[in-house]
């Protein structure tokens, strides 16, 4: 496959899907969970049907290691989605997600005893600057916006609650990263194998905020009628809008999934990077939230300290020097 076609899929995907999804988490803000379960539920079919052979084909990974993936994986997403109750803004809680290599090289030092170049201590700092700076721009549009119930003091600190809770998921889902690694560097890299059994082994702990989920879809029925033209059938709109939503993740997920066998390491990188600012962007003119000058450039400094982190502009160079080298082999063989 050209890798034009993942690349646009990831694109169309990931940005479509947080359309679908603050179109549903601002009408019902407490129905993460209730998403969360379709979409583990639509990801694993295909591992199902083609790379398990219902279950029959052994994993190559020991089960055990798949399950602490999975409690880490269940846990992380689980307070991302309690997050969206808690005051928490949709762009304060992408930019928080893409400050991740925070957390990613503080873990590093301390579990895997790792010494990073000066450049990537500057990135973290220049991150952890963007996140502060969009956090405090955030606390002060959050006291001007109108009180949720009523109490600003009480309204303020469920805010920071919400902030606690990204944090600690920030933390779990770097230590989660650092297992992965590790389990990898035991047993070979099985990206497929792993892609079906991290949403199909969580899919019991579902039953642990089971009502919730219920009482999610119950919400969803009760939501306006929306007619499908090209159908022409009725349904409820939430219900229709967790289809999209579900199907963009879908598809975000596996396109990655397939860039990063079709790319070096680099490709990703920059894909999934420039995909997060773009979201953003989406989040910010579709949907009309706030976002000051102090929220563009906290975000600007998020993702060039991600840029340093993956040491993106000396890449470059290297590249550059590598193709002037080859350039002038070529001229002394024809010579």
């Amino acid at each position: 496959m050209h890798p034009a076609i993942p690349i646009s899929l990831v694109f169309i995907g990931c940005c479509s899907n947080v359309i679908f999804l603050e179109e549903l988490v601002k009408v019902y803000p407490h129905s993460g969970n209730a998403i969360t379960f379709m979409a583990f539920v639509f990801n694993c079919l295909e591992g199902l049907f083609i790379t398990t052979r219902f279950l029959t084909k052994p994993s190559s990974i020991p089960i055990r290691y798949y399950i602490l993936m999975v409690a880490f994986f269940f846990i992380v997403q689980t307070l991302n989605n309690y997050t969206f109750g808690f005051n928490i803004s949709m762009p304060l809680h992408m930019i928080f997600r893409a400050g991740s290599l925070i957390a990613n090289l503080v873990l590093g030092v301390v579990i895997l005893k790792k010494q990073y170049k000066v450049t990537k201590y500057l990135s973290v700092v220049l991150i952890t600057l963007g996140i502060a700076i969009c956090t405090i721009a955030s606390a002060n549009q959050n006291e001007k916006m109108a009180s949720h119930t009523g109490d600003a003091a009480y309204d303020y600190m469920i805010w920071v609650i919400g902030l606690v809770l990204l944090v600690l998921s920030l933390f779990l889902s770097a230590r989660m990263g650092i297992f992965q690694e590790q389990t990898y560097a035991k047993f070979g890299k099985h990206p497929s194998e792993a892609l079906f059994y991290n949403h199909f082994l969580p899919l019991p702990g579902f039953l642990l905020i089971a009502s919730d989920i219920l009482s999610t879809f119950r919400e969803f029925n009760q939501s306006a009628p929306y007619t499908l033209s090209f159908i022409s059938v009725t349904l409820p709109w939430a219900w229709i809008w967790l289809f999209y939503n579900t199907v963009s993740q879908f598809v975000c997920i596996k396109s990655v999934f397939i860039l990063t066998t079709e790319c070096s390491s680099l490709t990703v990188t920059l894909v999934v990077t420039l995909r997060k600012f773009i979201s953003l962007v989406f989040s910010i003119m579709y949907f009309k939230n706030p976002f000051t000058v102090y929220h563009w450039f906290g975000a600007a400094l998020v993702f060039l300290g991600t840029l340093m982190f993956v040491d993106i502009f000396n890449r470059f160079e290297f590249y550059r020097k590598m193709e002037d080298a080859l350039s002038s082999e070529k001229k002394k063989v024809k010579e």
